[in-house]
Order: structure tokens, then sequence, then C-alpha cells
């Protein structure tokens, strides 16, 4: 068989993986070759050994196949950190389809877009979620729903509250009635999706990534390979608060650790006392975090008693870290702190520091194991720019999508020659390091998620008393950015800032939803009437500047 193209993995990776691509899905099925027995997860303190969770998959992929699920039809998941999620995920790639993350923050507007455009005909949820899914089911493909209770893993399970009837089936239950059978659903890794991502852009709706069961594993790998001095397989534990449905949590939180047979100690919902007990009882040596999840434990008067210091390798990603945030956590945490960078078109990571050698604090690093990056000249693309000089990063790689779902024209401006232009403005300097010094994109990250301002001014835009509408980023010390909205009202009405804020609750994720309203009686604009975003950004950084001083 043809060697695969990493090349330095063999010390840890097994001989049928290291030489040989394959599904995804098949990683699992390797683990529990010598793993078995070993803990795959803890969920409210109920474990899970890598044998029962490989056969819940086996279980739940019979059953999908069973329900009419083929090859290359995509299944949506809104499910938290659970169980359960892992045994979708698993589940629906090992009979044949496509994962379709939906987050569980969406409201109805946005859950209706996602399966639409996707064609989602299934649905895995969260019981909790069904009111949503109900109120769009029939304005979507849904043909059947498979509902499940948070407990259904814990210690006594209760049945989801969603009424049973022909299309609606009780995800414990379907495990149940099936039987463990292997797979043979013939899958070609760098051709067939494993994944449906959605992410957004500045010019439309969130549009869905396509990731195969090649850069997903890639990406995994690679992630190994840079934690490699600190990996002793079948014996690491991962705490994952991050959500397995962002691109990030689920390579690093989750295929990786799965790569690696290491425990993963799941929280479903971020709540910095659950997180710290967490801690404290089960001392996690990996801890895949954002931003905000530090400042949360920084603020916390106990962390350390907790033993936070036992934490042996803590990376940020998904937003940028804030220097201050690196220095206290590293002096708190006694373990290593990497900064690192991704995105979805990328299963998402690209670049971190290196955990042994040099590190540079401000920087995201320098790029992963056969992944290549330069930064290019803004205006034409391809005249790569001097050292410290800055450009458009572009990275080619074998973790880079295959391109955007069912959008051609996208995916050409987004993907030229084999290189992914990502929209952001970086620099390198003398050493390799890469720094990411603005966004060519107008995209707001806030607490590590990505909000896309488009999609916030077309809700404002519904308001029928907003003339015109401009939702822009501004820092904020916990979130690292969130979202204030500039409003001009049409003339003669009036609203205030808690009804615009009210109004976009009811319509957008709580991620989403402006922090602050200021009235305006007009937006600045070019000479063919965009919106300076830029601009008005600009004015805050100064207005927080003098208030600084």
């Amino acid at each position: 068989m043809e060697k695969i193209w990493l090349k330095n993995y063999d010390y840890f990776v097994p001989e049928t993986i290291r030489y040989s691509r394959i599904p995804l899905y098949q990683v699992l099925e390797y683990t529990c070759m010598r793993y078995e027995d070993n803990l795959a997860t803890v969920f409210f303190d109920q474990k899970m050994t890598y044998g029962q969770l490989r056969d819940n998959v086996r279980r739940l992929a019979t059953a999908l196949r069973g329900m009419g699920v083929n090859k290359g039809d995509r299944v949506a998941l809104m499910l938290p950190n659970c169980p359960q999620f892992i045994i979708s995920y698993y589940g629906v790639l090992e009979a044949g389809g496509v994962v379709t993350n939906i987050s569980p923050l969406h409201v109805e507007r946005e859950i209706e877009h996602e399966l639409n455009d996707s064609g989602a005909e299934t649905i895995i949820y969260l019981d909790l979620f069904d009111a949503r899914i109900q109120s769009v089911k029939g304005s979507t493909p849904l043909k059947r729903i498979i509902a499940t209770s948070i407990t259904d893993y814990m210690e006594t399970p209760v049945n989801p509250s969603v009424e049973k009837g022909p299309d609606t089936y009780y995800f414990r239950e379907v495990i149940a009635d099936s039987a463990p059978e292997v797979s043979e659903v013939e899958i070609n890794p760098e051709e067939d999706l494993a994944a449906l991502q959605y992410t957004g852009g500045t010019t439309g709706l969130p549009k869905g990534v396509m990731l195969t069961h090649y850069n997903l594993l890639a990406n995994a790998m690679q992630c190994m390979f840079w934690a490699k001095e600190f990996t002793e397989r079948g014996k690491d534990v991962y705490l994952d608060v991050i959500p397995f449905f962002h691109s990030y949590g689920q390579t690093v939180g989750m295929n990786t650790a799965i790569l690696n047979a290491g425990a993963m100690v799941l929280i479903p919902q971020f709540e910095i006392n659950m997180m710290l007990q967490t801690i404290q009882k089960y001392e996690p040596n990996f801890f895949p975090g954002v931003p905000t999840l530090y400042v949360a434990i920084l603020s916390h008067p106990q962390a350390v008693e907790y033993g936070v210091d036992k934490i042996k390798l803590c990376n940020s990603g998904s937003a940028p870290l804030p220097l201050e945030v690196h220095r206290q956590f590293s002096r708190i945490s006694g373990g290593l702190f990497c900064e690192g960078y991704g995105l979805s078109e990328a299963s998402p990571v690209t670049h971190s520091n290196p955990i042994i050698g040099m590190k540079k604090i401000g920087s995201i690093g320098i790029p992963f194991p056969d992944t290549e990056a330069k930064i290019v000249d803004v205006e034409t693309g391809e005249e790569e720019v001097g050292i410290g000089e800055t450009g458009e990063l572009i990275i080619r790689g074998p973790q880079v999508m295959k391109g955007y779902w069912e959008k051609p024209e996208e995916t050409a401006i987004t993907l030229k020659d084999g290189w992914l232009y990502t929209g952001d403005i970086c620099t390198m300097d003398e050493d390799g390091y890469f720094y990411v010094v603005d966004r060519k994109k107008d995209m707001i990250i806030a607490g590590g998620f990505n909000i896309y301002p488009r999609e916030v001014d077309e809700v404002l835009f519904e308001h029928p008393g907003v003339q015109e509408a401009v939702a822009v980023g501004i820092p904020d010390e916990y979130r690292g950015e969130t979202v204030k909205a500039y409003v001009v009202l049409n003339p003669g009405e009036e609203a205030t800032e808690e009804e615009i804020i009210a109004f976009c609750r009811e319509r957008l994720a709580a991620y989403k939803v402006p922090r602050a309203v200021e009235f305006r009686a007009e937006l600045p604009k070019t000479m063919v009437g965009k919106v300076l975003r830029r601009a008005l950004r600009e004015e805050e950084l100064a207005k927080q500047k003098e208030q600084s001083v």
C-alpha cells in the first residue's frame, strides 16, 4: 500500500494507520485493538470503555442503515459534549453518512437554513431542543428524528421528553435494538466527505465546509505529532469543555483523543465551579480551550486549590489570546501554554507555537507538519511579501477542505491552485513565526464563537423602526470581542437599546446578540454607499483608549 504523507508519526501510530489512508471511523477500531478496556469517556462520573464505545457506535451505524441512511447522506447532530455526540459522530461515519453539526445555540431560522442547505433528512438531537426542531420540521427535508436525553448514559436514564411516532425514535432504544455489525460501506478517504461544518462570511448565510475523512484524520495526526513529547498513548486525560460541534473541539478534543486512546472527560456546558471540580477529581493533563475559559479560571479565587497547576499542556485556539491572559495562566497552571491558529476550512488547525522549543507570546507559531504557509500581497493574492510585511495568510496542506457545499463560485475564491486563502492579515518574522494583525473579513470572534456581522445586520433590518443598521466587533475584556450595533431609526420612530437587544435575542443565538446599541443620525459610508464598519470600530477603539487614560 502507498505510504501516507505523514513521515514521522511511526513511533506512536499503529502500523495500519501509518501506511494507509483509512476512513476516520476506523481510528476507533484500531484504538480498540490495544486499548479496548481503557477508559474512553467520563460523563457526570459515569464511565465508558473504548470497547463499549465501539459497540455503541456499531449499533447506531446498523440502525441508521436500517432506517435508510445511505452513503453520502447528511445526518445532522444537535448535541452538547456527551457520550451521545461521540457515538453519533462515529456511528454516522460508519454508516457512510456525512456529519452535519448544528449548534445547540442556534434559533429556528439558523437551524432551518442549515438543514435545508445540507439536505439532511435525519437529525439526532437532545430533547431539550425539541421545540425548535418541531417548529422547523415541516419546512425542511427531515424525515426522521432521533431524540436523546442528557441522562441516557447516566446511572438512571430517563426517556426523552419527546413523543414517539413513526418518524421519531429514542436514541437509547435504537442502540439497544440494533446489532453491533461491522460496516461494509466502501469509503474513499480522500474524496468522500466525513463532515459538513457550517461556517460563514461577510457576504451571506453560513456555508458548509466540506471536510473529507482524510482531512480530519490528517489534522488529528498532526495534532498528535505536535504534542509527541507530552503524549503517552493510552494514559492521557483530556478535559473536553470546548464544544465538539465546533471544528476545534471536534478535532483537538475528540478525534485526537481517540487516536491517542485518551480518556475524554466531557462537560456539556461551561460552568466554572463544575469545571474546577472536574479538574480536581480527574486531574486532566490536556486542556484544549479558548481565551474565555482561561479568563474565567483566572478570575476564580480558588483555581490553584482545585489542581489547575497539574495540567501539563494547555492549547488556546479559536480566538486571539490576550498577552496578559497568557502570562497569568502560565504562572498558575504549572504546565505549558501554547497558542495556535486554525479555521474550519482547514479541519481546523494549521499553526501552533512549539511545545518544545521557542515560543513567542502573541504569535500563532509556525505551521504544522506537512503544512505550507505564506503571506501574499492583499491586492493580487499572488506575490509573496517580505519578512515583517503584512499580507493575506494562505495555507496548503492535507487538512485543507475540499470546498464549500454546492458553492463553486465561493470555493473558487477561497481555494486557488491548492492554496486556502484565509482572509486573515498576518506578518511573519525572521524565525518563521506568524502573527495575526487584522482580518480581511469583518468576522467577529466572541468567546471563541464566530459571528458574521451580515447575519446580525439582516436581523436588525427586520425591526420595523430601523432604517439602517450595522453590527461591529468591539474589544471586550472577557469575550475578546463582542457585538455592538449602530442603528439609524426611521423618521418619527422611537426605540430603546433594550428593545433592539430583545428583538435580536428572539432571532439569533445568544452569542450573536448585540451587547450594546448606539443610535445615530447617520452611518459613515464610502462614496458608493457601503457602510464603513472599520471606521466605527476605530471610533470605538479610540473611545475606549480615552476612557482608560
